[in-house]
């Protein structure tokens, strides 16, 4: 009977019992393929529609292929399916999409592997739910808005590879535990972001992980040892945390390690010396902490090293000696440590040295034998060290070099001719040296140049007349020296010079060509041999704003011409011969009895010298020329009363006509306009003639408190008229803006800040009339993708420059200082020269001392600082934070807002080498050596004014340090 069961053909039902076992057995065998009988491509299109609809119209748009009509999503953008028409891949990074993920069914699409949603605006919680995609490979959730914790069920999804929820707002608890059961991961990024808490030790878990990137956080406590087991990373970025405590000695079994950055935390110690088993290690940064000890030795072990950065720490000792052992080496940086002893002696020979930095330390050799020639070295910085020895003329070769800094060291002999050779410098600093002999006329060559530091040395003889010839030099010292003579016709063909100092020399005159130097804004010529009366030249200097006369032997009256150098702010003319009346200019209103004293007999409404008399000033000595001119005078008058009486009665009847006449030639020989000073008739007259009664065709730009229209004049002049939107006589608080604007801008005379030629205030309308700047604002600038690459690094840098010496000069040099409180792109306007002058005063206030300095809010949105969401008091440290968002603006090509999200609260923020390359404007070509140098320091800088409590935020003052940007109240140079 069992044989003929085995042997008989089936019936039906035994059939369909079969056939129901065999697919039991199936699915029991297969569980991961359950799914392709539940899920259909119709519940998959369904679930996405349902998500779709959560987002926000302009999404909408963006998934215009996300249709009803279609039975499967296969062909929508952003979606992939496998052979069996399943959703396994959705993609949709940096789309512009907004919303949430809370209508997002993640049970839904279990075929899914890879889920790319990042650099959107996603907000929200990131969902619990998500820990069900079980199958899921990829999950890129970064540069988005999440904020919120990581949930712990991010654990269940055991099978994937890559982790991203790096770049957003996640701030709520710790780095889940769970994390270590993900043990496929090769990728975890979780950076920029405002995670709390420890490295959970179950890290040490994902042994497959080749990439850890933690960096810009609030993680606190020690590195955990477990992380010594995860043998296959090769970047380790944990900088810009909290972390304290010693590095691990685990982290020596990490021997795949290229990249390790501990930058920018609390850890103590030394470095291990199991960090030499790191044979592979290309890049090591562990600059900027508090570490502290000697250097190991076994850091020598690293024969592959490309980049060390050990900057800004503690350590001591000696250098090791065999940095360059492998011949790799190309980026060395130990600036700001205690490192004492010479210079490595693989250096030497290191040809591979890109950039080389340790200055500020205690390294001491001959420099002549310490370094050779690198054909790729781009910059190095020696200076405060305690080097000795000759300038070596092989720096010449090294002809990609643009920055070479050696000052305050022990340097003798001369300067070599054959440093023109490296015709790309564009920075050389060799002061507070102990040079002899001439400057080469070689160096004449280095068209490149813009700027040579050789002060504080002892250099000698004439300033060489080929120095003229180098058209980019915007920045020259070459003060306490030995140099004499007269300084070179030449020199008035430095026409970018910005900054000169030549104090504390022997130079006898000026020449004449000194009136050419446009640009100059800083001037130096103290303690020098000048003598006789100061000279009329320096009248040319429009936009002078710091003049040093002192200790020189300049006699006679002051010039007239001083009242009209409407930008000096600050004036030395002590230990002179000077004498009369002191100009009305607001550098001489402002100046300290030291910036005046020891002169022959000055006078003037200052404290400690005498009113000047209300008659003319007469010195004793002129007093025969007075005689002369008194008989002159008295014969003269019958002659003219003659004339007069003859000509009364044509005076009379004509008297209206000719003074409406000599009104309108007075105003049309006057190229700025008086403030305050007549009725504003003509120059109503003028405006509306020459805008056509504000026609739109005139309009170049509307703000909240008025609309800025281009007229030229029938002077030919042409200004910017700012039509108020309000009528002053009405409107209570406008009319405060408006006489807050005039009074603020009648106070103030910078170079970067706008000048106010004129006002007219009538019941129907009123308006301001500004210089016309040819660059139009910012913001324009940097929306336009054509004049956003015209605007370049170097001229990017200028603009910031430009805005903080601004700031400077409104918050330090006025008493009482006054704050702008609408610091913004869109008030920053830019002349033919690309030179930043700030504008529209409506907001300002003044600070005067014991006064109540609060007041409604003013400013633009994305700029005013946070605490004025609950307080409106008034105080520089606004202005602060403004700038900190517009230099980030500037040197990123749009408003940074999602970075100060992420920046907000996190100290760690003021990064010593926060990688901006991602951030930057991607329109211009990366910069290099020292502008990328810069470009760095300003994002440093702009982080830390974006700190959410002003009290920690930098002065202006401190900011212009940073920025190395001369202030007006220093005599003096930055070396």
């Amino acid at each position: 009977m069992a044989m003929e069961f085995l042997f008989r053909k089936p019936q039906f039902s035994e059939k369909l019992t079969l056939w129901w076992v065999l697919l039991v057995g199936y699915l029991i065998l297969f569980p991961s393929h359950v799914s392709s009988f539940i899920t259909s491509p119709n519940n998959e299109a369904k679930t996405l529609l349902k998500w779709k609809a959560s987002l926000d119209n302009q999404s909408q748009i963006l998934l215009s292929t996300w249709r009803d009509n279609s039975s499967h999503p296969c062909n929508w953008i952003g979606i992939e399916c496998n052979e069996f028409n399943s959703v396994f891949n959705i993609s949709l990074e940096d789309l512009g999409l907004r919303g949430t993920l809370d209508n997002f069914n993640f049970s839904s699409l279990v075929k899914l592997t890879w889920l790319e949603l990042g650099y959107n605006y996603f907000f929200g919680h990131i969902p619990p739910q998500i820990g069900r995609m079980t199958n899921l490979l990829y999950l890129g959730l970064g540069g988005n808005q999440f904020i919120g914790s990581i949930p712990p069920e991010i654990g269940m999804m055991k099978k994937l590879e890559v982790l991203d929820m790096s770049e957003n707002n996640l701030s709520s608890g710790l780095i889940p535990s769970s994390i270590g059961n993900l043990t496929k991961l090769s990728r975890l990024s979780l950076h920029l972001n405002n995670l709390s808490g420890l490295i959970p030790s179950s890290i040490g878990y994902l042994t497959k992980l080749s990439i850890l990137d933690l960096n810009t956080n609030n993680l606190s406590g020690s590195i955990p040892s477990s992380i010594g087991n995860m043998t296959e990373l090769f970047l380790l970025e944990l900088s810009q945390n909290n972390l304290c405590g010693p590095i691990p000695l685990s982290i020596g079994k990490l021997t795949k390690l290229s990249i390790l950055d501990l930058g920018v935390n609390n850890l103590s110690g030394s470095i291990p010396s199991s960090i030499g088993n790191l044979i592979g290690l290309s890049k090591l940064f562990v600059n900027h902490n508090k570490l502290s000890g000697n250097l190991p030795s076994e850091i020598n072990n690293l024969t592959r090293l490309e980049s060390l950065q050990i900057a800004y720490n503690n350590f001591k000792g000696h250098l090791p000696q065999n940095i360059c052992l492998g011949g790799l080496l190309s980026n060395f940086t130990a600036q700001n440590n205690q490192f004492t002893g010479p210079i490595p002696r693989s250096l030497k020979n290191c040809s591979t040295l890109y950039r080389v930095r340790l200055e500020n330390n205690q390294l001491t050799g001959n420099i002549a034998e310490a370094f050779g020639v690198y054909p790729n070295l781009n910059y190095i910085a020696l200076s405060n060290n305690a080097f000795y020895g000759h300038l070596s003329p092989t720096w010449g070769q090294c002809h990609n070099l643009t920055s070479l800094k050696i000052s305050n060291n022990n340097l003798s002999g001369g300067i070599p001719p054959e440093l023109s050779e490296a015709t790309k410098l564009q920075g050389l600093d060799l002061s507070s040296n102990n040079l002899i002999g001439n400057i080469p006329k070689e160096l004449s060559h280095l068209s490149l140049l813009s700027e040579l530091m050789l002060s504080n040395n002892q250099l000698s003889g004439n300033i060489p007349a080929e120095i003229g010839s180098m058209k980019n030099l915007d920045k020259l010292s070459l003060a306490n020296n030995n140099f004499s003579g007269s300084i070179p016709e030449q020199f008035g063909g430095l026409i970018t010079l910005w900054n000169l100092s030549l104090s504390e020399n022997k130079f006898l005159n000026l020449p004449y060509s000194f009136g050419q130097l446009q640009n100059l804004a800083y001037l130096d010529l103290s303690a020098n041999s000048f003598s006789g009366g100061i000279p009329k030249m320096l009248q040319g200097l429009q936009r002078l704003e710091m003049l040093n006369l002192s200790h020189n032997n300049f006699s006679g009256m002051i010039p007239s011409f001083f009242g009209d150098l409407k930008g000096l702010t600050m004036i030395d003319i002590s230990h002179n011969k000077l004498e009369g009346p002191l100009p009305n200019n607001v550098a001489f209103r402002n100046a300290s009895i030291e910036t005046l004293k020891d002169n022959k007999g000055l006078c003037g409404n200052v404290p400690s010298l005498p009113i000047c008399p209300t008659n003319s000033y007469d010195p004793s000595h002129h007093k025969r020329n007075k005689v002369v001119i008194y008989v002159l005078f008295f014969g003269l008058g019958f002659v003219l009363l003659a004339i007069v009486l003859m000509g009364i009665s044509y005076i009379v009847c004509h008297h209206n006509e000719r003074k409406a006449k000599s009104q309108e030639r007075e105003v049309q020989t006057q190229n700025l306009f008086a403030i305050w000073s007549y009725d504003g008739k003509l120059v109503y007259e003028n405006i509306i003639e020459a805008t056509e009664e504000f026609n739109e065709k005139y309009l170049i730009g509307v703000g909240g408190f008025g609309s800025v229209y281009k007229a030229e004049l029938s002077t030919g002049q042409v200004v910017a008229v700012k039509k108020l939107h309000f009528l002053p006589d009405k409107d209570h608080y406008h009319q405060k803006a408006f006489i807050s604007e005039i009074r603020a801008l009648t106070e103030t005379r910078h170079h970067n800040i706008i000048k106010l030629y004129g006002f007219y205030w009538h019941s129907k309308f009123s308006f301001l009339v500004y210089e016309f700047l040819e660059g139009g604002s910012l913001d324009k600038i940097l929306s336009d993708k054509t004049q956003a690459i015209a605007l370049g690094w170097n001229t990017r840098i200028k603009v910031v420059e430009g805005v903080a010496n601004a700031l400077y000069y409104l918050h330090h040099g006025l008493s009482p200082p006054i704050v702008h409180r609408d610091i913004s792109s869109k008030n920053v306007i830019l002349d033919s020269d690309y030179e930043a002058h700030i504008s529209d005063f409506g907001t300002a206030k003044l600070l005067y001392a014991d006064s109540n300095n609060w007041t409604s809010f003013a400013g633009t949105f994305g700029y005013a600082a946070p605490e004025l969401a609950y307080t409106t008091e008034v105080i520089e440290k606004c202005d602060v934070y403004s700038f900190g968002v517009l230099a980030l603006e500037i040197i990123m090509g749009k408003h940074p807002r999602d970075l100060i999200m992420s920046s907000i609260d996190s100290p760690t923020m003021v990064a010593y080498d926060f990688d901006l390359k991602e951030v930057l404007d991607q329109r211009l070509p990366y910069p290099q050596g020292s502008v990328a140098e810069k470009v760095m320091i300003i994002a440093r800088i702009a982080f830390s004014c974006l700190n959410k409590n002003p009290g920690t935020r930098p002065s202006m003052e401190q900011v212009c340090n940073e920025l190395l940007v001369p202030r007006s109240h220093v005599f003096g140079f930055i070396p």
